[in-house]
């Protein structure tokens, strides 16, 4: 019969054992065209799916030969959902001789911050209050129609026509607030109910794009203030920020702007610009060069309802005017308190930090208060934010205290701010980075 002998029919074959790899080979495959990635000591090679990733190719391949497990977990509400997708891309797992963290990564603020959300959990820190949000959205439904209100009864008048301008900005800015709400997943238990919220009130609400915001915005939370990765921070030779980039760009005599001069023509050229030129045109393209058609659907019924609204006040040109005016005043708004919690901290290439110490060193916080919570929609809690990114906004100043204390016993800077001072800071950032450009250039 042979040596071994007939094991019959019935018998049971042995499934071949699952390959191992070591960091060293993990770390090799984190080109566009070859992308492994790590999530609980599993390894799987994600090149072809990052195409078809909803949250964007870049941002997964931000990941690319290393340890994606925290980032995995913060950004995704639904685990059992996903890991379906992740299931045939399975190549194999970590040896069991590795560490679980790659390039020498601190174990032990990754344990405490991993039992940290867990008592988020255990405390229902991620269960929103759907009134909250409700609210929010009426209270921007009523200033939209205050706006039309005085323009109806007091006429068109240059009065009136400031005053529903800061109305409608103000809308605008809180409809920003909001559809980041949604876009973070942090309203509703399914994702597929907080993406449909999303869609209609960054389309619907705002005339912008949801696959764009994702796309940009969720580079920006896996790696914060990391250049050639966080897009907010690829300024595009306008400015230099940092100490990294600006010490590089003297030694290397790179002067597209005075950059010593950055804090002065920001005020020029930011805050004014952003929204009506910059993103107003990158968001238009991107839904036409991307054929995001249900999105410029929703953005579409956004112009259709603005124009018919307001040309029977202002006329058709009259209402592109106020259009670019209203947009005007959210972007000074929007800027202002998007960049006080990041342009002031370090911006620098890949530290490889842990996913704790990576986001307390690109994020600070401002005070709160009723006026800041709203003012900024929560984003004074900048820190928490980030570190939690599916955590609806209103729970966020209960898991601060927790978050300084961890903060305290690993020895890491918890920063939190005044308003005004996280405002001047921006301006204090921006002539440091000048002032180190510029002796650089000239002495380097």
């Amino acid at each position: 019969m042979g040596k071994g002998g007939n094991q019959g029919e019935g018998a049971t074959e042995r499934e071949a054992p699952i390959p191992t790899f070591r960091w060293e080979e993990i770390q090799k495959h984190n080109v566009r065209t070859d992308q492994w990635l790590v999530v609980n000591r599993k390894v799987y090679n994600v090149t072809k799916w990052a195409s078809r990733h909803p949250g964007g190719h870049r941002v997964i391949g931000h990941y690319a030969g290393e340890d994606a497990t925290d980032a995995f977990h913060a950004f995704h509400i639904d685990l059992d959902f996903v890991g379906k997708f992740l299931k045939p891309l399975l190549v194999g797992e970590l040896a069991p001789e590795e560490p679980s963290q790659d390039r020498g990564k601190n174990s032990q603020i990754i344990e405490d911050f991993r039992a940290l959300k867990k008592t988020a959990q255990d405390m229902n820190l991620f269960k929103s209050n759907h009134l909250f949000f409700l609210f929010l959205l009426a209270h921007i439904l009523v200033m939209e129609s205050i706006a039309w209100l005085i323009l109806f009864y007091f006429g068109n008048g240059w009065i009136t026509t400031i005053i529903t301008s800061f109305i409608l900005a103000t809308s605008q800015i809180q409809t920003g607030w909001l559809q980041h709400d949604f876009g973070h997943l942090s309203v509703y238990k399914k994702s597929k109910w907080n993406h449909l919220a999303h869609k209609f009130i960054i389309g619907h609400l705002k005339g912008a794009s949801s696959n764009w915001w994702n796309h940009r915005h969720f580079q920006h939370h896996a790696k914060p203030n990391i250049f050639h990765k966080d897009p907010d921070v690829n300024m595009l030779h306008v400015l230099v920020l940092g100490e990294w980039q600006p010490i590089e760009y003297g030694k290397k005599k790179l002067k597209y702007l005075p950059y010593n001069h950055q804090h002065q023509y920001f005020f020029l050229i930011g805050p004014p610009l952003l929204i009506p030129i910059y993103f107003q045109y990158q968001i238009i393209m991107t839904m036409i060069v991307y054929k995001n058609w249900a999105d410029l659907a929703w953005a579409i019924s956004y112009y259709v309802r603005f124009f018919i609204t307001y040309v029977p006040f202002y006329g058709f040109l009259g209402s592109i005017l106020f259009f670019n005016f209203i947009r005007f005043l959210e972007s000074h708004w929007f800027v202002w308190v998007t960049q006080m919690n990041h342009i002031v901290m370090e911006i620098n290439e890949e530290p490889y930090r842990d996913w704790f110490s990576s986001q307390l060193a690109a994020t600070c916080n401002v005070e709160q208060s009723l006026f800041n919570d709203w003012f900024s929609g929560h984003l004074n809690f900048q820190i928490e934010h980030h570190l939690f990114p599916t955590m609806p906004r209103h729970n966020l100043h209960k898991i601060a205290p927790l978050v300084k204390s961890l903060c305290a016993k690993h020895g890491i800077q918890y920063q939190e701010k005044r308003l005004l001072r996280a405002l001047l800071d921006v301006i204090r950032s921006l002539k440091k980075s000048g002032d180190l450009w510029l002796d650089a250039y000239l002495h380097k």
